[in-house]
């Protein structure tokens, strides 16, 4: 039986009345919300999954390497847009989109049924990352469906604001999955979390399916494709027809990097590197940041829907450009004054009483490889400079190089004591001595402070977010507009914004210092800026039923 939602007149743009919207919008951003709820679940719980399912020698390289695991699902949306998006253009938006979100679900469910790296070996990271490669597809054909199946449904006026409701997901799904996981913790003891009640978050999410299953079934097909269909103007090849000719090629490399490639590295640093940061680098313990965050994002998430409405008024290009900018000059201030506000002893020690590392830099002793990060063996991780530097920045601490001393590899010297060679026990007992913490005092949190940021870094992310679903939707042709769409947005979001975890992890590792994460993301949002500012047209609401002129 499918949904009482009125189909609108062949010869006429969609005639749904609020009712009618609410039903439209609710169905699509099920599936969006259950992407968000996995990606943050996954991302939130990476350092647990990383103790259970891969080898603990190197627990450093552990982490990297579920965080690995997770931009391996990013990596390959791509290949999930140009496949579900060439299903979508030529069977439809309904049943497309509803086979992704089964095979995503599905992937989430078992990923909570993996066994242990302890009785399985190798085969426990090995099917995590089957099982992130099937949810990389799937979710590369989820997101352009339900933005198109609204867009397709509602006004032209109004575009902006109901695919804004879409675009909330993203907030809404990181609120869902941090409530979970606080209730979760609620109910066991620390320990059986990290054995495994880390799993329950993931097993539940079968609920979610369920609901999203059974609502999806219920919907209409698109009221545009249902006109293109029986007009017979459907697209006989649209993975050749995006790709083979310029003018719809041209439209998808602006679109990729004139907004989407900056919309991921903006994205997903101020809304999920940040809970890194707050944990590494600020050494806030766990349950602190998810609530910090919790309370941030749910005061900013109407930002959303906020800037999407407003693009209804004054156009899409200006504001996601003006995101990208403030976002590229912004966030490195942002980062410090969580810095100050979340743990003032350890900035107020870091900058009275520097920490130096004595070693000759000059022959790579230093170096920590991209290599490193992903093999555990590597040569790198025994070099005694580069397990000095990770345990440095590993504690949130910025460090100076300075001229080696005659006769030792390498030394740390802080608050005029020198400590030869590198012993963890040593360094940890100069360092508390020079007045650095081991953790963050929780009676200095200046709490208040940091949700202030956390929601200025949601506005700017929504700058960007908020518009860009509504903007892709008019860029692209109907014919082809599935696979147009899904393909730049995968690529920007999947690729330059899913591996900004990993890349800034590492780059703060690399460069031993606690903000050199944020000079990848930082780059991309200035050259994209730069890019979409010069040759990215300005759209407005306007009728998207029949194919553009380019």
């Amino acid at each position: 039986m499918e949904a009482n939602v009125a189909m609108p007149r062949l010869d006429a743009g969609p005639t749904l009345s609020r009712k009618e919207e609410r039903q439209v919008v609710v169905a699509s951003t099920l599936g969006t919300l259950f992407e968000w709820y996995d990606f943050f679940i996954y991302g939130t719980l990476a350092v647990f999954m990383s103790q259970v399912l891969f080898p603990q020698d190197n627990p450093t390289v552990a982490l990297l390497a579920a965080l690995g695991a997770l931009a391996v699902g990013f990596i390959i949306r791509p290949l999930g847009a140009v496949m579900f998006g060439y299903l979508g253009d030529k069977l439809g938006r309904k049943y497309t989109f509803l086979i992704t979100v089964v095979m995503m679900g599905g992937a989430t469910v078992l990923i909570g049924c993996l066994p242990t790296y302890e009785t399985a070996g190798h085969l426990s990271w090995i099917l995590l990352l089957t099982l992130r490669v099937v949810q990389g597809l799937a979710v590369g054909g989820e997101y352009g469906g339900a933005v198109i199946y609204v867009a397709e449904h509602c006004e032209p006026r109004r575009r902006g604001l109901l695919t804004g409701w879409i675009q909330i997901t993203s907030s809404a799904g990181l609120i869902l999955s941090l409530v979970v996981i606080l209730l979760v913790q609620a109910s066991m003891s620390a320990e059986d979390f990290r054995q495994w009640g880390w799993r329950l978050p993931f097993i539940l999410s079968i609920v979610m399916l369920a609901i999203s299953i059974y609502v999806r079934a219920k919907l209409h097909e698109s009221p545009v494709f249902t006109r293109m269909k029986q007009q017979n103007r459907l697209s006989k090849n649209p993975v050749k027809e995006t790709f083979g000719q310029w003018p719809s090629l041209r439209l998808v490399l602006l679109a990729l990097i004139g907004v989407t490639a900056g919309q991921g590295a903006t994205y997903f640093t101020g809304q999920f590197y940040v809970m890194i940061f707050l944990q590494q680098a600020v050494q806030l313990d766990q349950t602190t940041v998810y609530r910090l965050i919790l309370i941030g994002f749910i005061i900013g998430a109407p930002t959303f829907v906020l800037f999407g409405w407003l693009s209804d008024k004054v156009g899409r290009k200006w504001i996601m450009m003006a995101g990208l900018f403030i976002g590229a000059v912004g966030y490195h201030a942002m980062f410090n004054v969580l810095l100050n506000a979340g743990n003032p002893a350890l900035a107020q020690a870091m900058q009275t009483t520097p920490v130096r590392v004595h070693a000759d830099t000059s022959g790579g002793a230093c170096d920590f490889g991209l290599q490193a990060a992903m093999i555990g063996s590597h040569a790198d991780h025994k070099k005694v400079c580069v397990q000095a530097k990770k345990f440095l920045v590993g504690k949130g601490i910025n460090f100076e190089y300075a001229a080696p001393i005659p006769g030792q590899e390498i030394a740390m010297s802080v608050g005029g004591a020198t400590v030869n060679g590198f012993d963890r026990a040593a360094y940890a007992k100069a360092l508390t001595a020079a007045g650095y913490p081991e953790k963050a005092d929780p009676a200095r949190i200046d709490r208040a402070t940091i949700i202030l940021i956390l929601v200025l870094m949601t506005a700017v992310v929504a700058m960007v977010y908020g518009p860009v679903a509504s903007y892709l939707v008019e860029l692209f042709p109907a014919r082809i507009r599935y696979t147009a769409l899904s393909f730049p947005y995968h690529i920007g979001a999947g690729i330059f914004g899913g591996i900004v975890p990993f890349t800034a992890t590492y780059l703060a590792q690399a460069s031993g210092n606690i903000f050199g994460g944020l000079m990848y993301p930082v780059a991309v949002m200035v050259v994209v800026g730069v890019i979409g500012s010069l040759l990215l047209p300005n759209t407005r609401a306007k009728a998207i039923d029949e194919d553009p002129a380019h």
